[in-house]
């Protein structure tokens, strides 16, 4: 029974890690999804694209950041492999029918209990903390997706309850006053609005893609629904003046 503990744990351990490690990869400026399969990729040793490969070996952060996961994921399937072999070593056929039981149960619970909103959001705040505290990561929830320019790019926002992009149109923000253009929206269920129309509504953990100045959309990442309206209207203005001075 504690072999078949241990394995539980270390399939935990893994769902963790690789969470951990999505994160991290994001906090460097990578877009969501590829940091999500980036992560799974190195921590389960299978392998990426070539152009994925390319990002990550051009870029010495995340080359240590998967340097870390390929290792703890070796050392896991070993760990995994041996408490797998433990639990049903020498058992009889009732005795091994009960664990297999106990074992597709526990796997199903585990998956389910990291699939909920609850559980990533603990994970990604704990990390951000832990990333914001201890290394030099922005840790806000910006992914430059494409360097326009200097000043300007196409990034990936995630929208979450309490901030000021969240539950309202946009047509209601007025982000082009900001001189921000949304592009898309990820919904949560799997969905893309491409090019959103101004009766768009921006949910809870949607990701945004969205065009701009770098600093206002670093801005926009995380600004406070309490106090974002007086925020918007100090960018408006400042960027009126910007295009002022550039006429």
């Amino acid at each position: 029974m504690f072999a078949l503990v241990g394995l539980l744990s270390v399939l935990t351990t893994l769902l963790i890690v690789s969470r951990i490690g999505s994160v991290a990869l994001e906090a460097t400026g990578m877009a969501r999804d590829s940091a999500s399969f980036q992560a799974r990729s190195a921590l389960l040793g299978v392998g990426f694209t070539t152009s994925e490969a390319e990002d990550i070996t051009s870029h010495p952060v995340r080359r240590q950041i998967v340097l870390y996961l390929m290792t703890i994921g070796n050392a896991s399937v070993v760990a995994g492999i041996a408490s797998l072999m433990l639990a049903f070593l020498n058992t009889e056929t009732e005795q091994t029918l009960r664990r297999s039981v106990l074992l597709i149960v526990g796997i199903i619970a585990i998956f389910a209990a990291f699939h909920t909103r609850a559980a990533n959001a603990i994970i990604q705040r704990a990390t951000r903390a832990l990333l914001a505290r201890f290394t030099e990561l922005d840790t806000q929830d910006y992914a430059a997706l494409l360097r326009v320019q200097n000043d300007y790019a196409i990034t990936e926002l995630h929208a979450r309850n309490g901030e000021w992009m969240v539950g309202r149109p946009l047509s209601e923000l007025h982000l082009t006053r900001e001189g921000v253009v949304v592009l898309g929206i990820h919904r949560t269920d799997g969905r893309f609005d491409g090019a959103p129309n101004g009766d768009t509504v921006v949910n809870d953990d949607d990701h945004v893609v969205a065009y701009g100045r770098i600093e206002v959309l670093r801005n926009l990442a995380n600004r406070p629904a309490a106090t974002g309206d007086t925020i918007h209207d100090q960018i408006t203005v400042e960027h009126r003046k910007l295009r002022l001075d550039e006429e």
